[in-house]
């Protein structure tokens, strides 16, 4: 018998009752009254199938074939020429702003236009590349960033716009192409809450140099932990991957690794200018990089995850219209919605508390009650970023007023598959309660 198949008739011994392993990972043992948490894993028995199966199989457990698949079946799914699979979705943006300034030669402290709101792994590695990052605030209809106030931003020293929009739902795309054309800059897509969400039609990473994506238990596929850069360049890729495996030169991923003489066929040869010896190319290091590969069990899992993607959205956005009518009995509240051309693939639920009253505590009110109530909440990340201590001092945090009102008036919960539809009548008797003791 093969390891594949012990591994399967192990999991099928597995009794599925509440305790099981499975019915906690898919929430099928979630009874009224226990917590509903905003996303996790979705998965079953393939996914455990997976990981196991690739631990006892593995020819090589740090990143190799399983991984090397992953990148592939990946790129194929979401359109690109290349991907390279890293160990989370922070390394992904780090290694990939660190490509891009090699490949398009950049000079430290150029410029690249960020969203004032948002997550700080978008702005961190433009830091950590000693590139400047120049702040916009946003528009309060959408919650994503003025375009308005991007153009204004553009400098003859900006290379990049890095977009991340938010909880998956697009801005006017058209409209910041036309800004990218008018003023010739690249458009980077932080991609992390948004795979798979498109405009008219075509995914929103279609004409980007590069996108990052994160498989972190909340996002839309999870490996555990995991990040993806993709890109149409295919230098793009090699440099990032290059970055992410120690800074070393040789390209050989997956299988090609245990090729004697790598893909090349001179693996032993004169690499070095200022050594006239043969050398191993695996130890020819080009860049200053890091270590931030996945392990193979990490590509395995992404496999399958990868051919539940569809499944996985639909859900995601029939959950996210369900808890728009629930939460918009509240009065005071809206839900931000997808404009005509999008087809967001939502990463949660955006709700703002419009009330302009300033001493109003209607989300701050709101939260609690859903937390008390074993709802899980989020804040719209950090809020005006400007404000957190380890940006102070980079630009007056009062200059973005929009992003200061987001602390205030603006959370999110989710819309993740594993939300199901009991949890969404418990989520809808919370709601109705609050609303009842609100007119109280």
């Amino acid at each position: 018998m093969s390891i594949n198949n012990l591994v399967d008739d192990f999991l099928e011994s597995l009794d599925p009752t509440n305790e099981d392993l499975f019915s906690y990972l898919a929430n099928k043992g979630w009874s009224n009254g226990d917590p509903i948490y905003y996303s996790g894993p979705y998965w079953d028995q393939k996914e455990i199938s997976a990981a196991i199966g690739s631990l006892l199989n593995a020819k090589w457990l740090s990143s190799g074939e399983q991984v090397n698949k992953f990148e592939v079946e990946f790129s194929r799914k979401f359109e690109f020429k290349s991907s390279l699979m890293v160990n989370s979705g922070s390394s992904a943006n780090l290694v990939m702003i660190a490509a891009l300034k090699e490949y398009f030669e950049w000079d430290d402290y150029d410029e690249i236009i960020v969203c004032a709101c948002g997550f700080p792994t978008t702005i961190n590695p433009i830091l950590q590349n000693k590139l400047k990052p120049v702040f916009v605030d946003i528009d309060f209809d959408d919650l994503n960033w003025s375009l308005d106030e991007l153009e204004k931003k553009i400098t003859n020293r900006t290379k990049a716009l890095f977009s991340s929009p938010v909880l998956g739902n697009p801005y006017d795309m058209d409209k910041l192409f036309e800004i990218i054309n008018q003023y010739k800059i690249h458009y980077i897509a932080d991609n992390c809450d948004s795979l798979g969400s498109k405009w008219k039609g075509d995914y929103l990473t279609k004409n980007s140099v590069a996108s990052s994506c994160s498989f972190y238990p909340a996002h839309h596929i999870t490996t555990i932990e995991g990040g993806m850069v993709s890109s149409n360049i295919p230098e793009v890729i090699s440099l990032a991957r290059s970055f992410a495996w120690w800074g070393r030169a040789c390209y050989c991923v997956g299988a090609q690794n245990k090729l004697s003489n790598g893909v090349c066929g001179k693996r032993f040869s004169k690499w070095l200018q200022n050594y006239d010896r043969e050398i191993d190319h695996k130890y020819v290091f080009s860049v200053q990089g890091y270590n931030l590969k996945p392990i193979d069990m990490l590509g395995a899992i992404g496999l399958v995850q990868l051919s539940k993607y569809d499944h996985i959205h639909r859900i995601r956005r029939q959950n996210k219209d369900k808890l728009s009518d629930i939460f918009e009995k509240i009065p005071g509240l809206r839900v931000v919605k997808e404009k005509t051309n999008a087809e967001t693939s939502w990463f949660g639920v955006p709700i703002v508390c419009d009330d302009d009253d300033p001493k109003s505590t209607l989300k701050s009110q709101l939260v609690q009650f859903l937390e008390e109530n074993k709802l899980q909440t989020r804040n719209y990340f950090a809020g005006n970023i400007l404000k957190h201590p380890a940006y102070k001092g980079m630009e007056d945090p009062n200059d973005f007023p929009n992003a200061s009102k987001v602390l205030d008036n603006v959370f999110f919960v989710g819309c993740s598959p594993v939300i199901t539809e009991a949890m969404i009548d418990r989520i809808e008797e919370i709601v109705d309660n609050f609303v009842i003791n609100l007119s109280n």
